[in-house]
């Protein structure tokens, strides 16, 4: 990939791989009541639909990117990708709920692959500066624009049958990895140092599975439960001897000194709350619009189009913004129209909404949010960093917004299920929790603006890690 040419023709299969991902987390969306319907699952069950995907996402990020980092990012893109067309095709055939969840298990572990070996690819082979930011918005607006848009059609899919959202997706994936064993040349790559760190790799991947488990499940088992503090408890020991193995090998599967960058935290907390209080949204949406309200799966997908419609129109050009305004100015307006879309929703929800007064003003905003922060944190998480280390922030990244949105989302459903039926009054609670999540971000996002940290140096003090 030393040409221009080699390099823009793999960022579009790149790209088109990560919107097929991104298309087929929000196609289940729109799907949900009538998955629910055919297989016959609770609304506490129904949520394992998304989460089971989440679990296998948000568990296996960290080692996927370091994985990317050590055996090479072609290699672990295509063995991923295969794996998502085979795991794409058993979710479309099978009549059992909890084989469905695990066919969506399944696809969240090629997924957390997938993600940061693409995205890695993508920040080692464009220089950083200009040319890398304008890469990462096109790949970050092929991904929120694939989730947008996705919701808008599984609508026309989900009135042929629901099922036509998990076959969909088989034969574009084929396509993809037809295409990418072509356009991703055989290279040497600069691999990570070391060996593996199976002691780490195998505490992260515990804590992670094991944490994501238990707030998924803590609705249905109550957050006082024996069963939930105890797990609790657990992960956060796994996590602790993590840390404190990694602080001892010599070569960490997760360089902790890399969280000492002040943009590299903020980027990664500020996915936690876009992806975790959208998360939360769309499933308290999809609820009120189509089992409240009784919206068709069309209508429903139709409300959420004008936000499609936004972040594919405007994500391409946020890498110019980017290099002209700087990510932290960026981040803050989409934190603000962020909340702003959450409290357009919060005042307006009733059981005859406004269409011009509440679901397009909010949706406009929500959309904004997306075209404005999405490839500005992706930008931020990965700018400074040394190549054999691209695989380990975009990992860090992704996990950020994987868990962020299991824990809302479980969240979400504890609120919506405690009144026992679905009401306006739980409805509103649900969208209260991203309007707070919202707001913190702001907060958030409002210190880039004012603070600098020191840069994250690496362990031989010989590669530094700027800050933005």
């Amino acid at each position: 990939m030393s040409t221009s040419s080699s390099r823009w023709g793999a960022l579009v299969v790149l790209c088109a791989v990560i919107f097929l991902d991104a298309l087929d987390v929000s196609m289940v969306g729109v799907a949900l009541p009538a998955i629910q319907h055919d297989l016959g699952l609770s609304t506490s069950s129904l949520q394992w639909v998304v989460s089971g995907y989440v679990l296998g996402y948000g568990g296996l990020l960290l080692l996927g990117g370091r994985t990317a980092d050590l055996l090479g990012r072609r290699r672990v893109f295509l063995v991923a990708l295969g794996v998502f067309a085979v795991a794409s095709l058993l979710g479309g055939i099978v009549d059992d709920g909890a084989l469905l969840i695990a066919a969506r298990f399944v696809k969240g572990v090629s997924a957390a692959f997938t993600a940061p070996a693409a995205l890695s690819i993508i920040t080692t082979t464009f220089p950083e500066g200009p040319k890398r930011n304008k890469a990462l918005s096109v790949f970050t607006a092929s991904g929120a624009s694939g989730f947008s848009l996705g919701l808008v059609l599984s609508g026309v899919l989900t009135q042929l049958g629901w099922r036509w959202t998990f076959l969909m997706p088989v034969p574009v994936a084929i396509i993809a990895l037809i295409a990418a064993l072509k356009v991703l040349p055989k290279v040497k790559e600069e691999r990570a140092e070391g060996g593996h760190d199976l002691i780490g790799a195998v505490l992260i991947t515990a804590s992670m599975l094991l944490l994501v488990f238990t707030v998924v499940q803590a609705p249905e088992a109550g957050w006082t439960s024996l069963r939930t503090l105890g797990s609790l408890a657990v992960a956060v020991l796994l996590l602790g001897l993590f840390v404190f193995a990694e602080l001892r090998m010599k070569h960490p599967l997760v360089r902790l000194g890399i969280l000492r960058s002040g943009p590299i935290v903020r980027a990664n907390l500020g996915l936690v709350i876009l992806f975790g209080s959208y998360v939360g949204f769309q499933f308290v949406a999809m609820q009120y619009f189509q089992n409240l309200l009784k919206w068709s799966a069309m209508e429903t997908a139709l409300a959420f189009l004008p936000a499609g419609i936004l972040v594919a129109l405007t994500s391409t050009k946020m890498g110019d913004f980017a290099d002209r305004f700087g990510t932290a100015r960026l981040i803050t307006i989409g934190s603000a129209a962020l909340a702003a879309g959450y409290a357009f929703f919060f005042v307006g929800i009733s059981t005859a909404p406004s269409v011009l007064g509440m679901v397009l003003p909010g949706m406009v905003l929500l959309g904004i949010a997306f075209a404005l922060s999405f490839p500005s944190l992706n930008i931020q998480a990965t700018n400074g960093v040394h190549d054999d280390e691209q695989g380990l922030a975009s990992g860090l990244l992704n996990t950020s917004g994987q868990v962020g949105g299991a824990v809302v989302l479980a969240v979400v459903t504890a609120v919506l299920t405690s009144g026992g039926t679905l009401s306006i009054e739980a409805l509103r609670g649900g969208i209260v929790v991203s309007l707070i999540l919202g707001v913190v971000g702001l907060g958030i996002a409002l210190t880039g603006l004012r603070f600098r940290s020191a840069p994250a140096v690496k362990a031989d003090e010989t590669k530094v890690y700027e800050t933005v």
